[in-house]
């Protein structure tokens, strides 16, 4: 499969330059902990080829028993993911610039780098800019747990997954899209893989990732984390649609849906910062 980025002249969010430098980056490593995804065959400045994938999107045909071990297998794999560890904290790409020593300077970058985005170009926040700038400040300091670089896919969220039924039971064919991957907190990697939704409350997939050595607890710090991952991709999304101009039903879903998200992920950082 040949991939090709868009036109230097195509506009979008800061971080989303050279995507196919992280897209092979996220294959080679995947391919080192034998976790299903293309392999790269070759990256070059104008395009990306790479392998296919057996199966199809992830859907709602698959029957509860299916879904429960799909999640655990997810599980397994997410885990393996995250053993791969990078040079520094950030995205490859070097989008923003080189890798961070630290996680708390890679993530404020990025943070930063998004509302500045939002700004930019106007997107429709719940709230203004300067306010979810400030709420997300007060959990920074949760961010120094984080001390190794790991690698974090960051969209996983179904249409990423795809499910091979061919051999007869669905099993989960390849990950695919690893072009927002970055190394840094394996958290990171739960806010995609339960989009609009918590990760907590997904039994399956929690006992997957665990039984392949995935650590995970929530307690305070993790969870001041956890928000503010959330409030991180909720931001792309509500201010992508802007230079992608989306059309109304689009933007009219992602108001009704997103930005409720991003406004309890910043209350969560509120209430867990003020215990």
């Amino acid at each position: 499969m040949l991939k090709v980025p868009p036109a230097a002249t195509t506009p979008g969010l800061r971080h989303e330059r050279r995507l196919l430098v992280s897209e092979a980056e996220f294959y080679r490593s995947a391919a080192g902990v034998e976790v299903p995804a293309p392999r790269l065959v070759t990256l070059r400045d104008d395009f990306l080829l790479m392998t296919a994938c057996p199966g199809d999107a992830w859907d709602d045909t698959l029957t509860d028993d299916e879904h429960l071990t799909l999640r655990t297998e997810l599980g397994r794999q997410s885990a393996r993911l995250h053993r791969v560890t990078g040079p520094g904290f950030g995205y490859p790409s070097g989008a923003l610039g080189p890798l961070a020593p630290d996680w708390r300077t890679a993530f404020t970058t990025m943070f930063d780098a998004v509302l500045d985005d939002a700004r930019r170009y106007g997107a429709r926040l719940p709230r203004p800019a300067d306010a979810v700038a400030r709420t997300a400040s007060s959990a920074y300091g949760a961010l120094e747990e984080v001390t190794v670089p790991s690698l974090v896919h960051f969209d996983l969220w179904r249409g990423n997954i795809l499910v091979d039924r061919s051999a007869g039971g669905p099993r989960i064919g390849g990950l695919i899209d690893g072009e927002r991957m970055f190394w840094g907190d394996p958290l990171a990697e739960f806010v995609s893989l339960a989009l609009l939704g918590d990760i907590r409350k997904d039994e399956g997939f929690l006992a997957g990732y665990r039984e392949a050595g995935g650590r995970v607890a929530f307690d305070t710090p993790a969870r001041l984390r956890y928000a503010l991952y959330r409030a991180y991709l909720y931001l792309i999304m509500l201010t992508e649609t802007v230079p992608r101009e989306t059309g109304e039903e689009h933007q009219r879903w992602v108001q009704e849906r997103v930005a409720p998200e991003l406004v309890g992920a910043l209350d969560e950082i509120e209430e867990a910062a003020a215990s």
